[in-house]
């Protein structure tokens, strides 16, 4: 069943994507109508970590409800560096139903950050983002 609810969603995510795309004319460009979109409703969108100690991964957790009428499927999802990576539900989640995407960052340099962490489903513009920012304290050595 499972399955077969993916195959139903992925399709439905190229078919969107090819109606937007052939639907581009005098210089204006269309999209899929809403009403045949999954809907991201975010908790939060933006989790600040505040200070955290060099050469400590930490984990943000953004919590969303699928709000349209279709299942919503994440395609992908990417860090803006190679020093976030995010972790996504594999499988559709239906309409009303509950997921959540993960964010892993690296602490590896000090400093302040802000990172994003887009997530490619099929959803209006294709696409959404969260962002993670907080500062990496340095390690103190004793000498």
């Amino acid at each position: 069943m499972k399955k077969a609810i993916f195959t139903l969603a992925l399709g439905l995510l190229f078919a969107s994507a090819g109606f937007a795309q052939s639907t581009q004319s005098a210089g204006t460009s269309q999209t899929a109508p809403k009403a045949q979109l999954a809907v991201f409703k975010w908790e939060k969108t933006e989790h600040d970590f505040k200070n955290i100690p060099q050469g400590t991964p930490v984990d943000a957790v953004f919590k969303f409800k699928n709000t349209g009428k279709i299942p919503l499927v994440i395609a992908n999802a990417m860090g803006s560096c190679g020093c976030t990576v995010p972790s996504w539900p594999r499988d559709p989640i239906a309409p009303g139903e509950t997921a959540e995407i993960k964010a892993t960052f690296n602490a590896a340099n000090p400093g302040p950050f802000n990172k994003s962490i887009t997530i490619y489903a099929n959803v209006d513009n294709g696409s959404s983002t969260v962002t993670i920012k907080g500062t990496v304290d340095a390690k103190v050595t004793n000498q």
